[in-house]
């Protein structure tokens, strides 16, 4: 009971202090204020990006990687999609982190790489974290179908610095 007093309270004193005061309250400075200071993030050079792909992987007789641009991906083993990201004016190392959002757990989830990942509880999302060299500005990722991978629509959504910076919807579909 004392609790849910103190609540009402302390609501009613700020419901009243913001009309009674001309400007706006900035809370984020009281929260800044008060706050541990953490390391800043090691990257400060701005991100932007100028170009983004997503699509099936395509590599020559000489190993050039091209992605043919499509949202429909074959369900077919060993298809590989995914994204490709250009930084604008951007060399050196990039930390990112990918969330790829599926209609249904797949059988089995898996990268070869070793790269920190994580999946949720219901076995539909993955989080995928890298840190890339990216001398001429360009990131990417792409996953291989295996068997027991789900059809339907999935979505794959890119961040660097919890700055989300590329979204790809695409659907897996059925081989006839």
């Amino acid at each position: 009971m004392r609790i849910w007093a103190a609540t009402a309270v302390l609501a009613s004193s700020w419901l009243i202090s913001g009309i009674i005061c001309s400007e706006p309250i900035n809370a984020t400075s009281v929260v800044v204020e008060n706050a541990i200071s953490s390391p800043a993030p090691t990257n400060t050079k701005q991100i932007t990006v100028s170009k983004a792909e997503f699509g099936l992987k395509r590599v020559d007789s000489k190993g050039n990687v091209t992605i043919f641009q499509t949202t429909r991906v074959p369900l077919q083993q060993g298809n590989a999609y995914g994204w490709r990201i250009k930084l604008k004016d951007y060399q050196g190392e990039v930390k990112w982190r990918e969330v790829l959002r599926l209609p249904k757990p797949p059988e089995t989830w898996g990268t070869d790489r070793g790269e920190d990942f994580s999946m949720s509880p219901d076995g539909m999302t993955s989080v995928t974290r890298r840190t890339q060299s990216a001398p001429e500005g360009v990131i990417e990722n792409f996953w291989t179908i295996t068997p027991g991978d789900p059809v339907g629509k999935h979505r794959i959504e890119v961040y660097i610095d919890d700055r989300l910076i590329g979204t790809f919807e695409f659907e897996i579909i059925p081989v006839k």
